[in-house]
């Protein structure tokens, strides 16, 4: 179990320097790691299972080279812990990051966050990618092919057909499969949710969990415009990024994929975020026929 008691061990063991530092939970604390703030200036992230565990080496490798070319915040490692007292895997401490994620925002602040956000990926996709790892089971294949999840997009369908547009979500699904991307890999984020972006004063002020971070494919990152974006702050961010059609169609074809997979009870989350995908799905569909007409 994941708790504050054995990060408290794990710290005083392996950092006594910052033994005697306080320990609280960050809620909500995420499924792919575990969160815990230290002391008042850093956190403790901590992998939850294997499959996450290989996002610390890639965090902590990559993440100060990346920083000093992005306009906002991003994690900053501070140190790296080993497995120890019955914990696995390697973790890591970060630099703690003031602000309030983007769940609660405003609707009219959406169209500013679209373009703050546009600003952010644009600068992450220019840096230079060579020698980046290369999407894949790490990432999740988030910058990588869509194919990987097409047996897995056709089952689900059948299970939610009857309460979704089944063969208008195929259309959706089979126009991305038509469209790789054939450029240069560039930088990804991987999951560039609500929960990863942190605002101050009403304004973008950090990017978190790079945990997903490869070189690809950018269309996994536009998925907020379906998730949280409303049609304006969609049409927003979609001016403001210097992306093909064919790349936005993938785009709504991995948030259709996420949103498909958690309706249908695939992946484990709870009954709220089941509600939410509903909402990212309807909205898949619209903008697939407003756009693709």
């Amino acid at each position: 179990m994941i708790d504050a008691s054995l990060v408290r061990r794990l710290v005083a063991t392996q950092f006594p320097e910052w033994a005697e530092l306080s320990i609280q939970p960050v809620a909500p604390g995420g499924f792919d790691n575990r969160t815990f703030r230290l002391g008042e200036q850093m956190l403790v992230r901590l992998p939850s299972a294997v499959p996450y565990a290989p996002q610390v080496e890639r965090e902590q490798l990559w993440l100060p080279k990346l920083a000093p070319m992005l306009p906002v915040q991003i994690p900053e490692p501070l140190a790296m812990g080993e497995p120890s007292l019955g914990y696995p895997w390697r973790w890591s401490i970060y630099r703690w990051i003031e602000g309030q994620t983007a769940h609660h925002l405003p609707v009219d602040r959406f169209a500013a966050l679209a373009s703050e956000l546009a600003t952010f990926l644009s600068a992450l996709h220019a840096i230079e990618s060579t020698d980046g790892p290369v999407a894949g089971p790490a990432s999740f294949y988030r910058g990588g092919p869509l194919q990987v999840y097409d047996n897995e997009v056709r089952r689900v369908a059948e299970v939610l057909d009857g309460r979704m547009d089944a063969d208008l979500a195929m259309r959706v699904w089979d126009r991305a499969l038509q469209s790789p991307w054939k450029r240069p890999p560039v930088w990804v984020h991987g999951d560039v949710s609500a929960g990863n972006l942190l605002m101050r004063d009403g304004k973008l002020s950090g990017v978190i969990d790079f945990g997903q971070l490869s070189v690809g494919d950018p269309a996994c990152d536009l998925v907020l415009s379906w998730t949280l974006f409303d049609e304006n702050s969609r049409d927003a961010f979609r001016a403001a990024l210097p992306l093909d059609p064919d790349t936005w169609a993938r785009g709504r074809a991995w948030a259709l994929w996420k949103a498909m997979i958690t309706a249908a009870g695939v992946a484990e989350t709870s009954a709220e975020v089941r509600a939410r995908c509903w909402t990212t799905i309807a909205a898949v569909l619209l903008d697939h026929g407003r756009t693709e007409a």
